[in-house]
C-alpha cells in the first residue's frame, strides 16, 4: 500500500483520537453539555468510550476511559501498520508510549489553536458563538494561572501570548526529551 493511503489512515486515526481527547477535556472542565458541539463530540465518541467505561471508571471529573481510548486509537495506527509490514510486532509495546506522547502533542495543539481562536474571536467580537463558548470553557482553566500572574496592560491582555510561548517551549524542548527516553 502506498504512502498516500498510510497518510490517510494516520489522518483519520489522529482526528478521532483528538476528538476523544476533546471529550476528555469537555468532561474535565464540565463544559456545557447542551452545546451542540459538545453533544456531537459525545455522540461520535460514545461507542468507544462507553465500551471502555465498564473497565476504566471515571475518577471525579477525570474520565479514564476517554484517555485510554484516545491512547488505544493512536496505538491502533501502529497495529494497522503491522499488516503493511512497516512495524514489527516486537515494537508494539514501545509504540504504546509513542502513542501517549503523540496524544500529549495533540493536547498542546488543542490548547495552542484554542488560544489563537479565542484571541481572534475577541478582536472580531464573536464571543457569544456556541463554538467559541465551548473553546473558551476548555481553554480558560489553562489560561487562569497566566491571567493571575500577568495583569492586562490597559486594554491589552498579553497572557495568551505567554501561554502560547509556554506551549511552544513544551513542544520544542520537553517533548523531544521525553521522546528521547523511548
Amino acid at each position: 500500500m502506498g504512502d498516500g493511503a498510510v497518510n490517510i489512515i494516520r489522518l483519520v486515526i489522529d482526528l478521532y483520537a483528538t476528538v476523544l481527547l476533546v471529550r476528555l477535556l469537555l468532561q474535565l472542565v464540565q463544559a456545557d453539555f447542551f452545546n451542540p458541539i459538545s453533544q456531537t463530540i459525545f455522540k461520535v465518541t460514545a461507542p468507544v468510550v462507553e465500551t471502555l467505561h465498564k473497565i476504566f471508571p471515571t475518577f471525579g471529573k477525570f474520565n479514564t476511559a476517554a484517555l485510554i481510548s484516545a491512547i488505544l486509537v493512536k496505538w491502533s495506527f501502529f497495529i494497522i501498520m503491522i499488516g503493511f509490514g512497516k512495524v514489527l510486532v516486537e515494537q508494539l509495546p514501545t509504540y504504546l508510549f509513542v502513542a501517549a506522547l503523540s496524544l500529549l502533542a495533540s493536547l498542546i495543539q488543542i490548547y495552542f489553536y484554542g488560544i489563537l481562536i479565542l484571541a481572534i474571536s475577541s478582536w472580531v467580537g464573536t464571543t457569544n458563538h456556541p463554538t467559541i463558548r465551548v473553546i473558551s470553557q476548555i481553554i480558560d482553566p489553562y489560561m487562569k494561572p497566566f491571567r493571575k500572574v500577568i495583569p492586562p496592560i490597559g486594554m491589552i491582555d498579553i497572557s495568551p501570548m505567554v501561554a502560547i510561548f509556554t506551549l511552544m517551549f513544551i513542544r520544542g524542548q520537553v517533548l523531544p526529551v521525553l521522546s528521547g527516553l523511548i
